[in-house]
């Protein structure tokens, strides 16, 4: 045994000399994919680490301390009404709007809790696949029926993944039901709509902080008006997350009030949103830490701790390789990976089921920032990209990503992630070839 442990010390010893020897420091393209993989790491930390993920760890620390396992077994277990179940998680993103890695720690915390694997993945690739305001921007720019194709697409996908995955995974599930079966009805600690105000209120900080621009054409409409004025919005939920820790968390008024009189003076001199969402956070952390009423409200903050230990470090090496391999397009900026772009609209052109095909595994393993897919399909498009290609990519790509695969991989095991992979990318396939026949 001690020589096949010298062994592996000398095989990743030789492997680290062998690349840092043959490193292609010389290549133009090998360092504009370094450049991409540090762009999109800088831009991926300051456009969605603290507006996006962060409160997204505190939502599903609600989701994980607040809302009972016995809650998410009657809803989302795997004896719960699968028409409730799958009709919820379906939908789902049309009042998440989120991206495929701020789903991820919300997937966890349900996940977790007990709820089924069918209605857990419905939810998991719904949360980002059908961002309402993704949708009418795919509509307005990429046009009416490839905004039609999308929303069908996306809800169908959802439910038939979930069911697919459930069916494989029947045993397991059958179980797991067995087990539910016998979960004594703990009641709630505290009202339903309490817990509701206190998820909801958090639920729409985030998309509201979030909230992009329709159009750079686009000055006018209830759209681009609440754009306009998404950080007024955003304040005043944030006003009713104050009476939420006070009132229905009893969280001490003394702690929270000058916590919050510093995130609102932060915001009104900070030239930067982000300085007082960090205010706010380091506030709603310390206030929940030091609690002494309710041991919950502490747990809730660990909760989001533990959740952010275990997907931060996988998502940023999937960051870096989407970036190395495929890289940064986001804003104005468009740096290449080791794949050539040229490559990428050579092979999804016309709507062949290799181009179909290519585009759902390019789209799977890329990551798009919510909205970038519109923007980014329209040059693709511009360049000879087909339509059956675009849809297959549109169904592929908000949902799934390098990064996410990483951390879904942690959650539910390597076997599940290449099934819920391959589902996706073969539905997303089909779904191009039948679009592309139809509206060539």
């Amino acid at each position: 045994m001690e020589w096949k442990k010298e062994a592996r010390i000398l095989f990743w010893m030789a492997a680290v000399f062998l690349f840092a020897f043959f490193l292609p420091i010389g290549s133009e393209r090998f360092r504009e994919a370094i450049l991409a993989m540090l762009d999109l790491a800088k831009w991926y930390a300051r456009e969605h680490v603290i507006l996006c993920l962060l409160p997204a760890f505190f939502i599903a620390g609600v989701i994980a301390v607040f809302i009972s396992q016995g809650a998410v077994i009657k809803y989302f277990g795997a004896n719960a009404s699968k028409w409730l179940a799958y009709s919820v998680a379906s939908v789902s993103g049309t009042i998440l709007a989120v991206c495929s890695c701020t789903i991820l720690p919300l997937f966890s915390s349900i996940h977790k809790r007990g709820a089924g694997l069918g209605p857990a993945v419905a939810f998991l690739y719904s949360g980002p696949a059908i961002n309402i305001l993704a949708i009418i921007l795919t509509a307005r720019i990429l046009g009416l029926e490839m905004g039609i194709a999308r929303t069908v697409g996306a809800v169908v996908f959802a439910v038939v993944i979930g069911l697919a995955m459930s069916l494989i995974y029947h045993k397991e599930e059958k179980e797991k039901a067995k087990a539910q079966l016998n979960f004594p009805d703990v009641p709630e600690k505290r009202p339903m709509w309490q817990t509701a105000f206190h998820f909801f209120t958090l639920v729409l900080i985030l998309v509201f902080a979030n909230w992009g621009r329709p159009g750079e054409d686009i000055t006018g409409g209830a759209w681009y008006w609440l754009w306009a004025n998404k950080w007024a919005i955003t304040a005043v939920f944030s006003l009713l997350l104050v009476f939420s820790l006070i009132y229905i968390l009893k969280l001490n008024w003394r702690h929270v009030l000058p916590a919050a009189f510093l995130t609102a003076v932060s915001g009104w001199l900070s030239p930067t949103p982000l300085i007082p969402v960090v205010v706010g956070i380091i506030g709603l952390s310390v206030v929940t830490l030091l609690d002494k009423s309710d041991p919950e409200n502490r747990e809730w903050t660990l909760s989001a701790w533990d959740f952010a230990k275990q997907i931060m470090p996988l998502l940023a090496l999937g960051v870096l390789a989407a970036g190395f391999l495929l890289g940064s397009t986001h804003d104005d900026t468009q740096i290449a990976g080791v794949i050539p772009n040229e490559w990428v609209v050579w092979l999804v052109g016309g709507n062949s089921l290799l181009s179909n095909f290519f585009a759902s595994v390019v789209g799977a393993f890329m990551y798009f920032a919510t909205l970038t897919e519109v923007p980014i399909l329209q040059g693709l498009i511009s360049a000879g990209m087909g339509k059956g290609p675009a849809l297959a990519l549109l169904l592929a790509g908000p949902s799934l990503s390098l990064p996410n695969m990483l951390v879904i991989r942690g959650v539910m095991g390597t076997q599940k992630t290449i099934v819920y992979v391959l589902l996706v990318v073969l539905m997303a396939t089909a779904s191009g070839l039948l679009y592309g026949a139809f509206f060539p």
